[in-house]
């Protein structure tokens, strides 16, 4: 499936760039659950991209399509020499990442930083729409950094970037404190403020906006899109209980296909899982991104318990697969686990 500026279809419901976590087997058993939602990599950064190993930090399976790849950076031409190269790898959407707080990311000075310099991003994602032979550019950004006025920042921002070329962004509807808390505290600790991102959309009407933060199920999100928003993104939640947001999505936002299971999802696991192990890698590589796929149902803590344990050993298969799920009861008994 190739995304097209064109088809916005898939942006309606996104799984956010998440490091460590959304790697090629993440998505590739994200996809197993829906066919439709969008789906992002981790932030890989241009430096890395231009002198590094392309080939290892870019190459994913055809089945992941929508998939976009999130770039870090703040030169233009090297992000648009990285644009270049991950042209020939058939991502559907190139992001530059304009929201990661951490300290290594502001060392780089890329991430939320560049909130501070929305010239420069303008310049940056101009450089990668010329360098892009199809990708479509995108921007992810927080709604202002530290002592910024949002109300004031960020229509100056999105004017900016939309200026330059940008036609979808998605906006956590947090700030972002570079000083003072931690990666994990910027997600959790700054007030939301969607009513700020849902407004943006009236400002700039052409302008396909996401709303990221702090959304935790599918009513939020349908709550959001009937408010205006042209799409949802859902971080953390859609990785610790796959099954309960991205197996419902399809039938929920999409072309109204059923349901899929937790259990089909992980059948339909195991020919790339063997794949996968013949090839020297190890069970645990994928399984530790499939804990929370029967979150909520009874056996889930045995499921999480023997892939934990077990999933590291050498000796570890499909047989310990078929262990854990041995601890899963029937899907219509949903209790807390």
């Amino acid at each position: 499936m190739k995304f097209e500026p064109s088809n916005w279809a898939a942006a309606r419901l996104s799984v956010a760039p998440m490091m460590d976590w959304t790697d090629r087997h993440c998505r590739f058993f994200h996809r197993q659950l829906s066919r439709h939602a969008l789906l992002y990599t981790e932030m890989v950064t241009a430096p890395a991209i231009t002198r590094g190993d392309a080939d290892r930090l870019l190459s994913y399976s055809e089945a992941e399509h929508p998939v976009a790849l999130q770039v870090g950076g703040s030169d233009p031409s090297e992000l648009a020499e990285a644009t270049r190269i991950a042209c020939g790898f058939g991502y559907d959407e190139i992001n530059l990442n304009v929201g990661c707080p951490s300290d290594r990311v502001q060392s780089g000075s890329f991430g939320a930083v560049l909130m501070e310099r929305p010239e420069l991003v303008a310049e940056c994602v101009a450089a990668m729409i010329a360098a892009s032979d199809g990708p479509e550019v995108t921007v992810k950004c927080r709604i202002g950094v530290d002592d910024q006025d949002p109300e004031a920042v960020l229509p100056d921002f999105l004017q900016k970037v939309s200026a330059a070329g940008v036609s979808r962004v998605t906006v956590h509807a947090r700030k972002a404190w570079l000083e003072g808390l931690s990666p994990k505290e910027n997600r959790d600790i700054p007030p939301l403020d969607y009513s700020l991102v849902h407004a943006m959309k009236g400002v700039f009407p052409d302008l396909h906006v996401s709303v990221n933060g702090g959304i935790t199920d599918l009513d939020q999100a349908e709550a959001h899109l009937e408010a205006g928003m042209d799409g949802v993104m859902i971080g953390r939640a859609a990785y610790h209980e796959p099954a309960n947001i991205l197996g419902t999505v399809d039938a929920r936002f999409f072309d109204g296909e059923g349901e899929v299971t937790a259990e089909e999802a992980v059948d339909a696991m195991k020919p790339y899982i063997a794949a996968h192990l013949a090839k020297g890698g190890k069970l645990a590589q994928v399984t530790r991104h499939m804990l929370g796929a029967f979150a909520g149902r009874p056996g889930a803590r045995g499921w999480r318990r023997v892939l934990s344990e077990q999933g590291h050993r050498p000796e570890a298969g499909l047989h310990t697969l078929d262990a854990a799920l041995s601890h899963i009861a029937d899907p219509h008994a949903r209790v807390a686990s």
